[in-house]
């Protein structure tokens, strides 16, 4: 290596840029204080922004923070995949070695893909084709290993040269943008403004970090005459002539690198004669080295942004000491410099590279990259080895050579998809295809299939010994434009991969294809993918066993599951397992018995379905199948909260998150926080529910988790009060789930939600009508869990309206109500809390029709109250003491009075402001108090009843409506024990059932008003 050579060129003064600066180290300052930072720097090319950061990374250092850079590199017009950031995380092993090591604990597998010195990133099985939420995952392990790396210590991440940035490093940089909470960290990001022309495809980036409030951009403009006439005094060591500044300033236009430039022009005597083109200028520069060092600089230019010192050997064939003395003429002259780590060279300034590289003539630059593929070829070790492959399809397809360039792009292929960069994966496979015919036979014949795409190629043949064809390279761009989100790239081939289809008699491999044409065309939200599914079903109807086979049935089962359950759908479930099972394709088994169970559940037979998810979500846990983890943490505790167990749906969901938090799922991530969110408000914890329900939002990319949790949102809005954040959730929630795809588990929510927000502004003509639009979609087998609430909902609007007389009610009500009455007759009731909703519903429908009874609301009461669902117990007791009112007497005044004090006390604590209301009203129409009889400090009453301590505690839990199993829970003993202590209480008390032995405590004032209020959470 080259000793340092002093450079005139550079001033050694810092010059202006006071105010950036200043934001900058202000930026250090939140971030050092635990307020992680992002920051875009953008401005032309030879602005100042490299200088910039230069100085700003200086200033953090002498602050003790860890400053590592990354850049993004370019290979003739190709980016390396996550460059910047393995360059990055590289320099942070080399400074916190033991932080990094730690961070890393468990993920080393995973984190290879970006940095490979951390182990062997590719599973000895072969890759998981499987792993949809790879990238994902990727992602966040490197975001969670940037904030405990930065926990204890100031680190900042400089990004330079987003405009040359790969698709997957910009897709790297938003997710951090957008998902950094913690962590003393600042990530900085640079790029060209003048290179980022319409369709360039950082644009996009731009726009949507521009949309983020947690970043912040800062536009670095040219220098005014000041500053320009500082900078060439740096440059020259003295004053310069204020004419020879006003040229300069005029020609540069501010622009720092040019006025370097043409300082040092001026200075040597060479300005004289220049034409006014700056890159003619640049050009002049290079030109004036001896021919040596102009070959070499050519050279340099074509091999990337950084070459290696004995790569460029190799390549430019010259004896060692004239390569050295062409390389010290290059860098005295400022036009090369040593790469950092003193390994290489690069240009000083991209522009010159950029200026050299354009004056190569055609057969020079495909001469050139031949040779630095042929260098490359003979000795691999000339290039880091993360590079060595990516590098070598690079040169071979600038060389243009299809018969060295065709199987080295197939091989870069696999890298990219091995490191979860499909984007890359998906453009070196466009590449693979456009060489294809151009590629001799005789190479196309030694070529075998590289990789595998999920389930295809479905021939049955042996890959080993199988020459690849065109269609294979068709499906591996389908799946790799799917997971990168180039959706229209991807259909676009599947359309011609099913056109030279058409007479193949290939029908494994056309319904392969049709299965990716269904799940584009639902993703990009064109329409539910049933066609396309059902082609697909025909294509393989017949067929012997084969995991295309399976994984049709599978889809099939599992897009019926969730639009149209039923037989149809538990037969094709039933049939995915049982052909998964005799090919051995085990995750496809796994997900269709998820399916299979859910449908099972759904159908009645919930223990056994039931049971086969519980063996399931073992089997995956055993086995560390992250493709399946996410879905049985997710369907699993859907089924159980469908048949009322939330309690037991929580502990799986919480289960879950830990799993896909530490495994990077963010998308199965955000389905448990809304199911979590759901099972919450069961239970009676809102504000918990309300933050999981954010949760989702802050955490997934897709649209539909977020969709459930502005249902969820929405829901705890309308229960408490607050009307128009109701009606802005659901419109957030119908804006997520469009159109294009009905389900029935997101449109009768919604339709709950719009009927629930019309009743409570007094719109029951518009309850009505959206009650009729559920009824007339119908409701098939398998969704009453979503169906029960709609009918209720209906039911309670008719019996409000019926009470307070409104005029418009009388037309039409009762067709209304016999419609609800035979809805209410299709419907299931498998489980305790269908059973409780049934009830709950047909006294509704009675007291809509003038008809109510103790008796009946006595009954469902006593339904409730086995169930562990607060409000909906709250609300129902609240029915029960106007049924109380209505009979009169002093002992029906009693137990309506602490009927409601239980609900005011439950409405309260969870903020349901119109059903606390509604009990206090009552009580006022009615004349009674529901303030609490003072305790006699003297006297116990329970002493008098004859209770111990442990029954006093337990009947404290009965009063706030808490089942045995939560009683059991909260005091450390057996639900079996509870139980007997329940029943004990009961007869001391000498009534039948929960709710009395709770009217009866209420009203002897066994407990304080706040003990109640502060137990009621669930």
């Amino acid at each position: 290596m080259l000793a340092p050579v002093e450079s005139r060129s550079v001033s050694p003064v810092f010059v202006g840029r006071t105010a950036e600066l200043e934001t900058l180290n202000d930026a250090l300052a939140r971030a050092a204080a635990g307020e992680p930072q992002a920051w875009v720097l953008g401005g032309e090319a030879g602005v100042g922004k490299t200088r910039l950061v230069e100085e700003f990374a200086s200033a953090a250092a002498r602050e003790g923070a860890v400053v590592v850079l990354g850049g993004c590199v370019e290979i003739g017009a190709d980016g390396l995949p996550f460059a910047p950031f393995s360059t990055a995380l590289r320099a942070l092993r080399r400074e916190l070695p033991d932080e990094l090591a730690a961070a890393t604990a468990g993920q080393e597998e995973e984190l290879a893909r970006l940095l490979p010195e951390l182990g062997e990133s590719t599973p000895s099985g072969g890759p998981d084709r499987s792993d949809e939420e790879g990238m994902a995952r990727l992602f966040e392990l490197t975001a969670r290993l940037l904030e405990r790396v930065a926990a204890g210590r100031t680190v900042v991440v400089a990004l330079e040269d987003l405009h040359w940035a790969d698709a997957s490093t910009r897709h790297l940089l938003a997710y951090l943008f957008r998902t950094l909470r913690t962590g003393r960290l600042i990530v900085l990001a640079t790029y060209r403004s003048d290179d980022i022309h319409r369709r360039h495809p950082l644009r996009p980036l731009l726009a949507e970090l521009d949309r983020l409030r947690t970043v912040r951009r800062i536009e670095l403009g040219r220098f005014n005459r000041a500053e320009v006439g500082r900078q060439i005094a740096g440059i020259l060591a003295c004053e310069p002539d204020p004419a020879q500044v006003d040229e300069i300033f005029e020609r540069s236009d501010g622009n720092a690198f040019f006025v370097e430039e043409l300082a040092v022009a001026a200075h040597e005597g060479s300005c004289t004669g220049l034409t006014d083109s700056l890159r003619d200028l640049l050009l002049v520069r290079v030109e004036r080295l001896p021919e040596s060092a102009q070959r070499v600089a050519r050279i340099v230019a074509e091999g990337g942004s950084t070459v290696e010192y004995r790569l460029l050997a190799a390549v430019a064939q010259l004896a060692e000491d004239d390569l050295i003395e062409a390389l010290r003429a290059a860098v005295g002259a400022n036009i090369l410099i040593a790469a950092p780590g003193d390994d290489g060279y690069r240009f000083r300034h991209s522009l010159v590279r950029e200026a050299v590289g354009d004056d190569l003539l055609p057969g020079e630059r495909s001469r050139l990259n031949r040779r630095y593929a042929q260098a490359l070829e003979a000795d691999p070790t000339l290039v880091p080895a993360g590079e060595r492959v990516m590098r070598l399809a690079s040169y071979w397809y600038h060389a243009h050579d299809p018969a060295k360039a065709l199987p080295a792009v197939l091989d870069a292929s696999v890298t990219a998809r091995r490191r979860h960069a499909h984007s890359e994966q998906l453009r070196l496979l466009e590449r693979a295809m456009e060489l294809w015919d151009s590629a001799p036979e005789d190479i196309r014949a030694t070529l075998r299939p590289v990789d595998y795409t999920e389930v295809y190629p479905p021939c049955g043949c042996d890959p080993t010994t199988t020459a690849l064809r065109y269609l294979d390279l068709m499906a591996e761009a389908a799946v790799a434009g799917r997971r990168c989100g180039e959706r229209e790239r991807a259909l676009k081939i599947t359309k011609r991969a099913l056109h030279l289809l058409e007479d193949d008699g290939e029908p494994l491999r056309a319904a392969w294809f049709w299965v990716q044409r269904s799940r584009l065309v639902q993703a990009m939200a064109r329409g539910d993918g049933w066609k396309e599914l059902g082609t697909a079903q025909e294509l393989v109807r017949g067929l012997p066993p084969s995991e295309v086979h399976a994984e049709v049935l599978a889809t099939a089962a599992n897009w019926s599951m969730l639009r149209a359950p039923g037989p149809d759908a538990m037969s094709a479930a039933e049939r995915a397992v049982e052909y998964a099972r005799m090919v051995g394709a085990e995750d496809i088994e796994l997900n269709a018995r998820l399916t299979l169970g859910g449908l099972m559940v759904e159908s009645g037979d919930i223990d056994a379905g039931l049971t086969q998810m519980y063996e399931v979500k073992k089997e995956v846990l055993t086995r560390g199948l992250t493709a399946v983890v996410g879905r049985s943490h997710v369907n699993l505790p859907s089924a159980l909260e469908g048949i009322g167990r939330s309690q037991e749906a929580v502990v799986i969901l919480r289960e879950g998150l830990h799993l896909t938090q530490e495994w990077g799922l963010r998308d199965s991530e955000a389905w448990m926080w809304t199911n979590l969110a759901e099972s919450l408000i069961s239970l009676g914890q809102w504000d918990e529910a309300a933050e999981a329900a954010v949760n989702a939002q802050r955490t997934g990319q897709s649209a539909k988790p977020h969709g459930g949790a502005s249902n969820r949102l929405a829901q705890l809005a309308l229960a408490r009060g607050e009307i128009a954040e109701a009606a802005r959730h659901l419109a957030a929630a119908r804006a997520s789930y469009g159109t294009h795809d009905p389900m029935p588990q997101n449109n009768l929510p919604m339709s709950l939600l719009a009927l629930g927000t019309a009743a409570a502004e007094g719109r029951l003509l518009d309850a009505r009508a959206e009650a009729d639009r559920a009824l007339d979609a119908g409701f098939p087998p398998g969704t009453h869990r979503y169906a029960w609430p709609v009918l209720l909902a209906a039911a309670v609007s008719e019996s409000d309206a019926r009470a307070q007389a409104l005029p418009t009610a009388q037309e039409g009500r009762a067709a209304f109500l016999q419609r609800l009455f035979e809805a209410v007759r299709t419907l299931t009731t498998g489980a305790p809390v269908w059973l409780a909703y049934e009830k709950w519903t047909r006294a509704e429908l009675d007291r809509a029709d003038g008809r109510t009874t103790t008796e009946t609301w006595s009954d469902v009461v006593t339904a409730f109250e086995a169930l562990e669902r607060p409000y909906d117990l709250a609300q129902v007791r609240h029915r029960l003491a106007e049924a109380l009112l209505a009979v009169g007497g002093d002992d029906e005044r009693a137990r309506a009075t602490e009927l409601l004090r239980l609900t005011r006390a439950t409405a309260t604590h969870l903020g349901a402001r119109p059903l606390a209301d509604a009990a206090s009203h009552l009580a006022q129409r009615a004349r009674l108090s529901l303030t609490a009889a003072p305790h006699r400090p003297t006297a116990d009453p329970a002493d008098s009843l004859g209770l111990t301590t442990r029954e006093r505690d337990v009947l404290r839990l009965v009063s706030v409506g808490r089942t045995n199993r939560q009683i059991a829970e909260e005091l450390f003993i057996s639900p079996k024990t509870a139980s007997v202590h329940v029943s004990n209480i009961l007869g001391k008390l000498g009534v039948s059932g929960r709710g009395e032995a709770a009217a009866v405590a209420h009203r002897m004032g066994l407990f304080p008003a706040e003990t109640l209020t502060s137990g009621t959470s669930g």
